[in-house]
Protein backbone atom coordinates (compact mmCIF):
# COMPACT_ATOMS: atom_id res chain seq x y z
CA UNK A 1 0.00 0.00 0.00
CA UNK A 2 3.12 2.87 0.79
CA UNK A 3 3.89 2.07 -2.89
CA UNK A 4 0.21 2.50 -4.33
CA UNK A 5 0.38 5.49 -1.98
CA UNK A 6 3.65 7.00 -3.43
CA UNK A 7 2.76 6.32 -6.74
CA UNK A 8 -0.87 7.71 -6.39
CA UNK A 9 1.33 11.40 -4.85
CA UNK A 10 3.27 11.56 -7.59
CA UNK A 11 0.01 11.04 -10.45
CA UNK A 12 -1.75 13.95 -8.48
CA UNK A 13 0.73 16.57 -8.26
CA UNK A 14 1.39 15.86 -12.29
CA UNK A 15 -1.95 16.67 -12.86
CA UNK A 16 -2.26 19.63 -10.71
CA UNK A 17 0.45 21.19 -12.68
CA UNK A 18 -1.55 19.97 -15.60
CA UNK A 19 -4.75 21.83 -14.60
CA UNK A 20 -2.48 24.87 -13.46
CA UNK A 21 -1.60 25.01 -16.74
CA UNK A 22 -4.56 24.34 -18.18
CA UNK A 23 -6.18 27.29 -15.78
CA UNK A 24 -3.56 30.06 -17.23
CA UNK A 25 -4.90 28.90 -20.99
CA UNK A 26 -8.16 29.02 -20.44
CA UNK A 27 -8.31 32.26 -18.93
CA UNK A 28 -6.15 33.68 -21.50
CA UNK A 29 -9.01 32.26 -24.33
CA UNK A 30 -11.65 33.12 -22.15
CA UNK A 31 -10.30 36.63 -23.07
CA UNK A 32 -10.77 36.39 -26.60
CA UNK A 33 -14.22 34.39 -26.86
CA UNK A 34 -16.71 33.50 -25.18
CA UNK A 35 -16.02 30.70 -22.21
CA UNK A 36 -18.91 28.37 -23.42
CA UNK A 37 -17.24 27.99 -26.65
CA UNK A 38 -13.97 27.54 -24.68
CA UNK A 39 -15.28 24.76 -22.52
CA UNK A 40 -17.40 23.35 -25.52
CA UNK A 41 -14.86 22.83 -27.76
CA UNK A 42 -12.58 21.48 -24.90
CA UNK A 43 -14.57 18.94 -23.86
CA UNK A 44 -14.91 17.53 -27.53
CA UNK A 45 -11.15 17.45 -28.34
CA UNK A 46 -10.86 15.24 -24.96
CA UNK A 47 -14.00 13.30 -25.57
CA UNK A 48 -11.98 12.20 -29.03
CA UNK A 49 -9.23 11.58 -27.59
CA UNK A 50 -10.52 9.42 -24.61
CA UNK A 51 -12.98 7.96 -27.14
CA UNK A 52 -9.79 6.82 -29.61
CA UNK A 53 -7.71 5.68 -26.21
CA UNK A 54 -10.49 3.43 -24.95
CA UNK A 55 -10.77 2.12 -28.84
CA UNK A 56 -7.32 1.11 -28.98
CA UNK A 57 -7.28 -1.11 -26.38
CA UNK A 58 -10.42 -2.59 -27.30
CA UNK A 59 -12.58 -1.26 -25.25
CA UNK A 60 -16.17 0.82 -26.05
CA UNK A 61 -15.98 4.50 -25.17
CA UNK A 62 -19.70 4.47 -23.71
CA UNK A 63 -20.01 0.86 -22.19
CA UNK A 64 -23.11 -0.20 -20.26
CA UNK A 65 -21.28 0.24 -16.78
CA UNK A 66 -20.78 4.08 -17.59
CA UNK A 67 -24.50 4.34 -17.06
CA UNK A 68 -24.62 3.12 -13.62
CA UNK A 69 -26.22 5.40 -10.62
CA UNK A 70 -22.48 6.11 -9.49
CA UNK A 71 -21.66 7.68 -12.84
CA UNK A 72 -24.34 9.36 -12.86
CA UNK A 73 -23.90 11.56 -9.80
CA UNK A 74 -20.58 11.71 -10.81
CA UNK A 75 -21.37 13.57 -13.86
CA UNK A 76 -23.66 15.87 -11.40
CA UNK A 77 -20.70 17.03 -9.35
CA UNK A 78 -18.85 16.96 -12.65
CA UNK A 79 -20.88 19.23 -14.32
CA UNK A 80 -21.18 21.68 -11.06
CA UNK A 81 -17.25 21.47 -10.59
CA UNK A 82 -16.13 22.27 -13.92
CA UNK A 83 -18.88 25.14 -14.88
CA UNK A 84 -18.66 26.90 -11.88
CA UNK A 85 -14.62 27.18 -11.20
CA UNK A 86 -14.16 27.65 -15.42
CA UNK A 87 -16.20 30.60 -14.26
CA UNK A 88 -13.81 31.59 -10.98
CA UNK A 89 -10.87 30.91 -13.30
CA UNK A 90 -12.75 33.62 -15.86
CA UNK A 91 -13.33 36.33 -13.45
CA UNK A 92 -11.29 35.65 -10.88
CA UNK A 93 -7.04 35.75 -10.18
CA UNK A 94 -5.95 32.41 -10.53
CA UNK A 95 -4.12 32.11 -7.21
CA UNK A 96 -7.31 32.96 -5.63
CA UNK A 97 -9.55 30.64 -7.18
CA UNK A 98 -6.76 27.55 -6.58
CA UNK A 99 -6.46 28.74 -3.17
CA UNK A 100 -10.20 27.98 -2.76
CA UNK A 101 -10.13 24.53 -4.85
CA UNK A 102 -7.16 23.81 -2.20
CA UNK A 103 -10.18 23.09 0.55
CA UNK A 104 -11.25 20.06 -1.21
CA UNK A 105 -9.41 17.74 0.65
CA UNK A 106 -11.70 19.00 3.66
CA UNK A 107 -14.18 18.13 2.04
CA UNK A 108 -12.71 14.56 0.59
CA UNK A 109 -11.04 12.73 2.95
CA UNK A 110 -13.66 13.00 6.02
CA UNK A 111 -16.49 11.38 3.41
CA UNK A 112 -13.80 8.81 1.95
CA UNK A 113 -13.31 7.70 5.63
CA UNK A 114 -17.16 7.46 6.36
CA UNK A 115 -17.58 5.62 2.64
CA UNK A 116 -14.93 3.92 2.21
CA UNK A 117 -13.83 2.94 5.73
CA UNK A 118 -10.10 4.41 5.55
CA UNK A 119 -8.45 5.26 8.57
CA UNK A 120 -6.90 9.34 8.33
CA UNK A 121 -5.24 9.15 11.89
CA UNK A 122 -4.19 12.11 13.79
CA UNK A 123 -1.00 12.77 12.12
CA UNK A 124 -2.05 12.91 8.88
CA UNK A 125 -5.36 15.23 9.81
CA UNK A 126 -3.33 17.26 11.39
CA UNK A 127 -1.25 17.61 8.14
CA UNK A 128 -4.28 18.16 6.37
CA UNK A 129 -5.05 20.85 8.68
CA UNK A 130 -1.99 22.72 8.72
CA UNK A 131 -1.84 22.52 4.80
CA UNK A 132 -5.70 24.15 4.38
CA UNK A 133 -4.61 26.78 7.19
CA UNK A 134 -1.84 27.58 4.78
CA UNK A 135 -4.16 28.09 1.99
CA UNK A 136 -6.13 30.35 4.42
CA UNK A 137 -2.72 32.82 4.55
CA UNK A 138 -2.78 32.83 0.96
CA UNK A 139 -6.20 33.31 1.29
CA UNK A 140 -7.11 35.94 3.67
CA UNK A 141 -10.96 35.78 3.73
CA UNK A 142 -12.85 38.68 5.01
CA UNK A 143 -10.26 40.68 3.84
CA UNK A 144 -9.26 42.84 0.56
CA UNK A 145 -8.18 39.27 -1.26
CA UNK A 146 -11.72 37.95 -1.18
CA UNK A 147 -14.81 39.34 -3.67
CA UNK A 148 -18.25 37.28 -3.62
CA UNK A 149 -16.91 35.69 -6.91
CA UNK A 150 -14.77 33.27 -4.84
CA UNK A 151 -17.85 31.77 -3.93
CA UNK A 152 -17.65 30.44 -7.49
CA UNK A 153 -14.36 28.90 -6.87
CA UNK A 154 -16.21 27.08 -3.86
CA UNK A 155 -18.82 25.75 -5.58
CA UNK A 156 -16.24 24.61 -8.23
CA UNK A 157 -14.68 23.19 -5.15
CA UNK A 158 -17.68 21.06 -3.98
CA UNK A 159 -18.46 19.43 -7.82
CA UNK A 160 -15.26 18.64 -7.62
CA UNK A 161 -15.03 16.94 -4.04
CA UNK A 162 -17.77 14.98 -4.93
CA UNK A 163 -16.55 13.94 -8.68
CA UNK A 164 -13.54 12.68 -6.91
CA UNK A 165 -15.08 11.00 -4.57
CA UNK A 166 -17.73 9.13 -6.92
CA UNK A 167 -14.44 8.32 -9.43
CA UNK A 168 -13.28 6.48 -6.55
CA UNK A 169 -16.29 4.45 -6.15
CA UNK A 170 -17.01 4.30 -9.93
CA UNK A 171 -17.28 0.40 -11.45
CA UNK A 172 -13.85 -1.21 -11.33
CA UNK A 173 -14.50 -2.42 -15.09
CA UNK A 174 -14.78 1.03 -16.05
CA UNK A 175 -10.82 2.11 -17.98
CA UNK A 176 -9.07 5.25 -17.03
CA UNK A 177 -10.34 5.96 -20.95
CA UNK A 178 -13.75 5.31 -20.46
CA UNK A 179 -14.02 7.81 -17.54
CA UNK A 180 -12.26 10.43 -19.18
CA UNK A 181 -14.73 9.78 -22.12
CA UNK A 182 -17.60 10.67 -19.19
CA UNK A 183 -15.58 13.30 -18.11
CA UNK A 184 -14.89 15.42 -21.01
CA UNK A 185 -18.80 14.71 -22.44
CA UNK A 186 -19.69 16.64 -19.34
CA UNK A 187 -17.24 19.23 -20.25
CA UNK A 188 -18.42 19.93 -23.71
CA UNK A 189 -22.25 19.54 -21.97
CA UNK A 190 -21.27 22.64 -19.74
CA UNK A 191 -20.04 24.93 -22.81
CA UNK A 192 -22.90 23.93 -25.16
CA UNK A 193 -24.88 24.78 -22.40
CA UNK A 194 -23.57 28.26 -21.28
CA UNK A 195 -23.47 29.30 -25.41
CA UNK A 196 -26.99 28.50 -25.52
CA UNK A 197 -27.54 30.99 -22.72
CA UNK A 198 -24.96 33.65 -24.37
CA UNK A 199 -25.67 32.49 -27.90
CA UNK A 200 -22.82 34.73 -28.84
CA UNK A 201 -19.72 32.13 -31.00
CA UNK A 202 -16.75 33.95 -32.06
CA UNK A 203 -14.55 32.15 -34.80
CA UNK A 204 -11.40 31.90 -33.31
CA UNK A 205 -7.71 33.53 -35.15
CA UNK A 206 -4.39 31.84 -34.69
CA UNK A 207 -3.56 32.45 -31.57
CA UNK A 208 -7.43 31.41 -30.04
CA UNK A 209 -6.85 28.15 -31.70
CA UNK A 210 -3.36 27.84 -30.04
CA UNK A 211 -5.02 28.91 -26.76
CA UNK A 212 -7.24 26.60 -26.69
CA UNK A 213 -5.08 23.61 -27.94
CA UNK A 214 -2.76 24.38 -24.97
CA UNK A 215 -6.03 24.02 -22.70
CA UNK A 216 -6.88 21.04 -24.13
CA UNK A 217 -3.54 19.74 -24.56
CA UNK A 218 -3.28 19.94 -20.46
CA UNK A 219 -6.49 19.64 -19.52
CA UNK A 220 -6.58 16.11 -20.86
CA UNK A 221 -3.14 15.79 -19.60
CA UNK A 222 -4.46 16.37 -16.03
CA UNK A 223 -7.52 14.84 -16.04
CA UNK A 224 -5.82 11.55 -16.98
CA UNK A 225 -3.44 11.85 -14.47
CA UNK A 226 -6.32 12.92 -11.28
CA UNK A 227 -8.10 9.78 -12.89
CA UNK A 228 -4.86 7.58 -12.26
CA UNK A 229 -4.48 8.92 -9.22
CA UNK A 230 -7.85 8.84 -7.44
CA UNK A 231 -7.53 4.66 -8.35
CA UNK A 232 -4.15 4.17 -7.14
CA UNK A 233 -3.40 3.94 -3.05
CA UNK A 234 -5.74 5.68 -0.06
CA UNK A 235 -7.70 8.54 -0.57
CA UNK A 236 -6.59 9.77 2.40
CA UNK A 237 -2.99 9.75 1.17
CA UNK A 238 -3.87 11.01 -2.17
CA UNK A 239 -5.76 13.59 -2.05
CA UNK A 240 -3.67 16.00 0.30
CA UNK A 241 -1.50 16.56 -2.80
CA UNK A 242 -4.08 18.76 -4.12
CA UNK A 243 -2.21 21.47 -2.28
CA UNK A 244 0.15 21.47 -4.57
CA UNK A 245 -1.83 23.04 -7.37
CA UNK A 246 -1.85 26.41 -5.52
CA UNK A 247 2.14 26.63 -5.51
CA UNK A 248 1.88 25.75 -9.38
CA UNK A 249 -0.90 28.13 -9.91
CA UNK A 250 1.26 31.06 -8.18
CA UNK A 251 4.00 30.32 -10.78
CA UNK A 252 1.44 30.57 -13.80
CA UNK A 253 0.00 33.57 -12.14
CA UNK A 254 3.36 35.49 -11.77
CA UNK A 255 4.96 34.18 -15.30
CA UNK A 256 1.45 34.80 -17.52
CA UNK A 257 -0.67 37.18 -15.60
CA UNK A 258 2.28 39.13 -14.05
CA UNK A 259 1.04 38.73 -10.59
CA UNK A 260 3.48 39.50 -7.64
CA UNK A 261 2.63 37.20 -4.79
CA UNK A 262 3.96 38.73 -1.26
CA UNK A 263 5.44 37.61 1.84
CA UNK A 264 2.03 35.75 3.52
CA UNK A 265 1.30 34.01 -0.09
CA UNK A 266 4.89 33.10 -0.25
CA UNK A 267 4.73 31.44 3.33
CA UNK A 268 1.77 29.83 2.94
CA UNK A 269 3.29 28.16 0.12
CA UNK A 270 6.32 26.63 1.51
CA UNK A 271 3.74 25.56 4.43
CA UNK A 272 1.89 23.70 1.79
CA UNK A 273 5.13 22.08 0.25
CA UNK A 274 6.41 21.12 3.36
CA UNK A 275 3.20 19.20 4.47
CA UNK A 276 2.96 17.94 1.25
CA UNK A 277 6.42 16.29 1.60
CA UNK A 278 5.74 15.21 4.98
CA UNK A 279 2.74 13.01 3.74
CA UNK A 280 4.65 11.74 1.10
CA UNK A 281 7.68 10.42 3.21
CA UNK A 282 5.14 9.36 6.10
CA UNK A 283 4.98 5.91 7.14
CA UNK A 284 1.54 5.54 9.67
CA UNK A 285 2.15 3.00 12.48
CA UNK A 286 0.72 -0.99 11.93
Amino acid sequence: MASDNLRGSLWMMASMAGFAAEDGFLKLAAAQMPLGQVLACEGLLGLLWFSAAALRAGSPPLPRAALSRTMAIRSAFEVAGRLFYALAVALTPISTASAILQATPLVVVPVAAMLFGEKVGLFRAALIVTGFLAVLLILRPGLSGFSALSFLALAGMLGFAGRDLATRAAPPALSNAQLGVAGFAVLAFCGFGMLSVTGRVTWPNAQGLGLMAGASLFGIAGYGALTQAMRTGQVSAVTPFRYTRIVFALGVGMLVFGERPDALTLTGSALIVACGLILLLHRPQR
